[in-house]
């Protein structure tokens, strides 16, 4: 089946925002005016498209990323003859905005060529919009912003502005103007065309031009000059008939922002309120205007599994085809769905894929297109799509699929962020315990920050993640689409453990008993790294001190040694093991007496080498009424707080802190205690620090118990 829209006429893209920003909201009016659905689904009523899970509806938040395709119209061209050669498709992708979800939007921006970033009218930039934004410039994203939510009472465009401005990037710009505040917030001003529109009919499908308001004229001639002389810097012609005074057409300056948006040098920002169903089509104009094709985006750049030769894969689809899975899911009715990325070729339903990450073949059963969670069966999907495939047997998020029997590529990997917080679970009943284990192995694979593991000494299995909600969630899903009821423990930190200082160590394993022998010595060296940094391991043996063969099994058993952790046996990291010396008998060395001798020397090593316990430091956001103030502040100040900054809301003030992670449970009663109930809170993880030394104490003697 031939290919329906050109490369050029498709966009992927995702919308973004910290939560209640008003994401879902957006998606629920692209899919009403796109005509893919005929009802609009709100939040608050639990009847969205998009929030399908019984848990999103329940709670009123995104918690997995959901898919769709649409098809749009410009709205300029709406009105022209030929409705069709308009017409493009957008693959759209709507992202949680809670923190513990992140791993949801950091895979999909890897895989999408443009964003909406969602702001909320009266907070502006919040911390998740900061954590999603710096996502989106690890791979450089052009975005759009739209400032949503300027209906509400306090609202103000110019704030919410220059909060993007200020925290996150200088080069934002707007392209619209809002007409009217808060109550009165009724249509746009479009500075680009300097023409004036308002939205009526049942749901805003209206879009009437007027005069631009006479006391407005001012401010919309001053913004379209500098949104001008901003465009006009992007292209030297441009630039020459600016600096010349000639008028600039709109068709040029509607490409030079096009091209500098994709070049990221221009982040156009609009403005609307999604709920009362204005200025979401211009939004959808201006995807389709200023985001990029799959075509426009730089070809994809991985490398040669045998060779490891950087290769670039170019969007084609007479090439060999290369995918990305992005995202595992698990569907009730067809099993696991692989969610794929195609870079380049075309993948036809029943043929096979080798998977270079692995080093496996597998069969496509069948190719879906997803509509949130229904199923759209097609037989081939082209390169720039983005589908989900049935029959994927070993394929994890962020494998490589190829074509089998051409050169295999392995792109890029996506890295997620490590748990911070766990939890001890075990079956009720026997029945449940088989279940538990086949529960928790399926949604480990559809969520890479989301652990299980045993505790070897009491035998009791724990579930790590990224905060109470995303755990809460997992246990809740266990519940309703897996049949286990489960026993829960109170929530865990997640501490680490690394070193301070460098320092060398030794390890010689020597058992003699009736026959052969056992005989491993190692010598290493290890010194601390910077936080983040992992676990590296040098070869430094000269002169064949210790054989080529026991070097693998010495690294084992440092590993081995590692996981175990020196103070309070939590894992070991940031550190480096150089293997410098050690020695070896012809006949009774073996790999496992290398094992165990390179597992005592970083023992060894370590209880010089200063050790410290590394706690989770959280980044904080507190929003509480003004007289409230003093009691909160305080609160935050006992809890080993640091308070980085303050702003003003109206009637509200707005606390940035870091704290740490054990000192948050319970804190969110805690707060609507002090607020009777008017305070609110988000949390997101920031790093990991040392813990002082009286915490330190606590923590090793708690585990001792």
């Amino acid at each position: 089946m031939p290919r329906q829209y050109s490369i050029e006429k498709t966009r992927n893209i995702g919308i973004i925002a910290h939560i209640d920003a008003g994401k879902t909201t957006v998606s629920e009016r692209v899919l009403f005016y796109t005509g893919v659905s005929h009802k609009i689904g709100e939040v608050h009523t639990g009847d969205t498209v998009m929030d399908w899970m019984e848990q999103e509806r329940e709670r009123g938040i995104t918690i997995t990323s959901a898919a769709t395709t649409a098809f749009w119209t410009p709205t300029y061209h709406a009105a022209g003859a030929d409705h069709k050669k308009w017409e493009h498709r957008i693959n759209l992708i709507d992202t949680p905005g809670h923190i513990d979800f992140t791993v949801e939007v950091k895979r999909s921006l890897r895989v999408l060529d443009g964003a909406v970033v969602v702001f909320d009218g009266v907070a502006g930039v919040e911390p998740q919009s900061e954590t999603n934004w710096r996502y989106a410039d690890d791979y450089k994203v052009p975005r759009i912003c739209f400032i949503n939510k300027l209906d509400r009472s306090g609202a103000s465009f110019e704030k919410s502005f220059r909060s993007i401005i200020d925290r996150l990037t200088p080069n934002a710009i707007p392209i619209q103007l809002p007409i009217g505040a808060e109550s009165d917030f009724k249509g746009v001003v479009n500075l680009l065309e300097n023409k004036a529109y308002v939205f009526e009919g049942e749901h805003g499908e209206k879009i009437t031009e007027v005069p631009i308001p006479a006391d407005m004229a001012e401010t919309v001639a001053a913004h379209r000059h500098d949104l001008i002389e901003k465009i006009a810097e992007n292209d030297d012609a441009v630039m020459s008939d600016y600096l010349d005074g000639k008028e600039i057409s709109l068709d040029d300056l509607r490409k030079t922002l096009r091209k500098a948006t994709i070049a990221n040098t221009i982040v156009p920002v609009m403005c609307g309120s999604a709920l009362k169903n204005k200025g979401v089509q211009f939004m959808l104009d201006a995807v389709i205007e200023f985001l990029p094709s799959p075509a426009d985006i730089p070809p994809v750049k991985g490398h040669d599994e045998k060779t490891g030769a950087e290769v670039e894969i170019h969007l084609v689809d007479d090439a060999p085809f290369t995918g990305l899975a992005f995202k595992i899911a698990t569907d009730p009715f067809v099993g696991n769905l692989a969610f794929v990325r195609v870079y380049s070729g075309i993948l036809k339903r029943g043929s096979y894929v080798y998977n270079s990450t692995k080093g496996e073949q597998e069969r496509v059963g069948r190719i879906v297109r997803m509509h949130a969670n229904d199923r759209e069966e097609v037989d081939e999907i082209y390169s720039g799509e983005i589908a989900a495939i049935v029959g994927l047997k070993s394929t994890t998020t962020g494998d490589t699929l190829c074509e089998v029997g051409k050169p295999p590529v392995i792109l890029e990997k996506i890295t997620f962020p490590e748990p911070v917080i766990g939890l001890r679970i075990e079956p009720k009943t026997k029945a449940d315990q088989e279940k538990m284990g086949v529960a928790l192995h399926r949604l480990a694979e559809e969520d890479p920050t989301f652990r299980v593991a045993g505790d070897n000494e009491t035998g009791e299995t724990i579930i790590s993640g990224m905060g109470e909600l995303h755990l809460e969630i997992i246990v809740d899903r266990m519940k309703r689409e897996f049949n286990v009821d489960a026993n829960v423990g109170r929530p865990q930190v997640a501490y680490k453990e690394t070193i301070m200082a460098a320092a060398d160590g030794e390890g010689k394993y020597i058992k003699q008993s009736g026959g052969r022998g056992q005989y491993g010595h190692a010598k290493i060296h290890i010194k601390p790294l910077e936080r983040g940094a992992g676990f590296v391991f040098l070869d430094e043996i000269k002169g064949g001190s210790i054989p080529k063969e026991f070097i693998g099994p010495t690294e084992k058993g440092v590993k081995e040694a590692l996981d175990k952790g020196i103070l309070a046996g939590y894992p070991v990291v940031d550190v480096e093991v150089a293997l410098y010396d050690g020695s070896f008998h012809e006949v009774d060395s073996s790999e496992a007496a290398f094992k165990i001798a390179g597992s005592m020397a970083f023992q060894d090593a370590a209880a010089k080498a200063k050790p410290v316990i590394l706690e989770p430091i959280m980044k904080i956001q507190v929003i509480v009424p003004d007289n409230f103030m003093g009691e909160v502040t305080g609160n935050v100040n006992s809890k080993r707080g640091r308070i980085e900054s303050m702003d003003d809301r109206p009637g509200l003030k707005v606390i940035n802190a870091k704290i740490p992670l054990s000192e948050m449970f319970g804190y969110a009663t805690e707060l609507r205690s002090m607020t009777q109930g008017r305070g609110s809170f988000t949390m997101e993880f920031d790093h990991y620090e040392p813990a002082p030394n009286n915490v330190a104490q606590q923590i090793i003697e708690g585990k001792k118990r």
